[in-house]
């Protein structure tokens, strides 16, 4: 089994932000303390693919989040804004 993640962390409202500014639609944040099972850091270990596959993530967080918006529109027959 391979691990074909991103060997490095995000944060969230990077994210966040991000998907806000690609859709053109605010947030409603609700900010909550930390549950259980909650991480606060989490990436890939992909050194077995690395090592293997000879992978190498190449996909950016905005190149992919602009890739999902541009194919939910599509998928789900609305406008990105």
């Amino acid at each position: 089994i391979f691990n074909l993640g991103n060997n490095k962390p995000e944060r969230l409202m990077d994210f966040v932000h991000l998907l806000e500014d690609l859709t053109g639609r605010r947030a409603d944040l609700d900010f909550q303390p930390m549950q259980p099972g909650d991480v606060k850091e989490t990436y890939a270990d992909i050194k077995l693919s690395q090592k293997i596959l000879g992978f190498r993530p190449r996909t950016s967080l905005k190149e992919g989040l602009v890739k999902f918006v541009g194919w939910y529109s599509d998928f789900a027959g609305c406008d990105q804004n």
